[in-house]
């Protein structure tokens, strides 16, 4: 009955998801239902982190896509330290939602501990090294555990670089937990605990059934994957999908000042103010300024984006597919990114003597 109760209840939150409208259940067709079928059978349930890309299907496959095989999918690595590095990258970006979920995951995967240090933010407390390590590189504060192979490092960039994407589009669609609001406190002890057995996989299932979902590419993946590889091919397809959407939504001069910036930070907060895209956003004609600003606070500062800044951008993007598409692009852009410099950390026995 909880069980039951706690599903509906998820279901029903897309309906919650802020500034667009996503697809319910009832309503989805085409691809947007084949996502959500995958996703419930495959997730365990209707996740709202991917259900509010559902007024842009293409970008919706993008999503479910990276986080299916890279998170859910078969692989050489454990999931239990899949989702560490999940609920990691999670808290490195200030996002409460995505920690919450993932530090359950851990926790219904066998490893309370860990799982209560994750969401206190205090990796470094983590009593198992490897998983502590593990963390810690998640966050960007060292290298990778020794002896790593190269296939799970690959699986590992892939999550990490799937949830600094997700962190972005939770921070602006999305509010602090994954439970509902008409959860009342009494009963969210309860509702976690039957959260967090959803999230406890059974048998991994077969990696790149999902691929189907957008179309193949002979763009290459991301350095960090291993050529040939299915997460290569996955995030190759993605990113052709997620690229088309912003080219749809935002122009060129935009695209390259985001990526420039992004080539240009350092990885850290760049402050409580938003007064740090003045300068940037000032060499571009007035009318694309409030994309760009959007774009800019997306990727590298997302929980600074505020409702007053959505509807100036919505003056000239009023559908709900094109606010998806920009807010994914700046997302995605900044994982990217942010994924590539994780993968270039140092390994074995050379991090362990950077690390002395």
């Amino acid at each position: 009955m909880a069980a039951g109760l706690v599903r509906f209840a998820l279901r029903r939150t897309v309906k919650d998801v802020k500034h667009v409208e996503a697809v319910r259940p009832r309503r989805a067709s085409g691809l947007v239902r084949e996502v959500y079928r995958q996703l419930e059978r495959d997730f365990g349930m209707l996740a709202p982190p991917i259900a509010l890309h559902s007024p842009s299907p293409p970008v919706l496959a993008a999503a479910w896509l990276v986080l299916r095989e890279s998170l859910v999918a078969a692989g050489v690595s454990s999931r239990a330290d899949r989702e560490v590095v999940a609920a990691a990258v999670s808290a490195a970006n200030a996002c409460p939602y995505c920690v919450e979920v993932h530090a359950m995951a851990v926790g219904a995967l066998g490893d309370p501990a860990t799982a209560a240090a994750l969401e206190a933010g205090t990796p470094g407390e983590i009593a198992d090294p490897d998983a502590r390590e593990l963390a810690e590189w998640a966050r960007g504060a060292g290298p990778l555990p020794p002896g790593v192979p190269a296939e799970a490092a690959a699986e590992f960039t892939a999550v990490a670089t799937t949830f600094h994407y997700l962190n972005r589009m939770v921070a602006v669609f999305l509010g602090d937990s994954p439970l509902p609001d008409q959860v009342p406190a009494s009963a969210r002890g309860t509702a976690k605990a039957v959260l967090g057995h959803f999230l406890r996989p059974g048998q991994a299932p077969p990696a790149g059934q999902a691929l189907e979902l957008l179309p193949a590419t002979s763009v290459d993946g991301p350095d960090w994957a291993v050529p040939g590889s299915t997460l290569a091919d996955a995030f190759a397809r993605a990113r052709v999908a997620v690229e088309a959407a912003g080219e749809r939504v935002l122009p060129p001069r935009v695209r390259d000042l985001v990526r420039r910036e992004l080539k240009a930070w350092d990885g850290l907060p760049p402050g409580l103010g938003r007064s740090w895209t003045d300068g940037p956003v000032a060499e571009l004609p007035p009318a694309e300024r409030p994309a760009a600003r959007l774009a800019l606070l997306v990727a590298k500062a997302a929980y600074q984006v505020d409702d007053d800044l959505v509807v100036a951008v919505r003056r000239d993007r009023a559908d709900d597919r094109g606010l998806i598409e920009l807010v994914s692009w700046a997302a995605h852009a900044a994982a990217e990114e942010l994924g590539s410099r994780l993968s270039l950390r140092p390994r074995g026995e050379d991090a362990s003597r950077e690390r002395g």
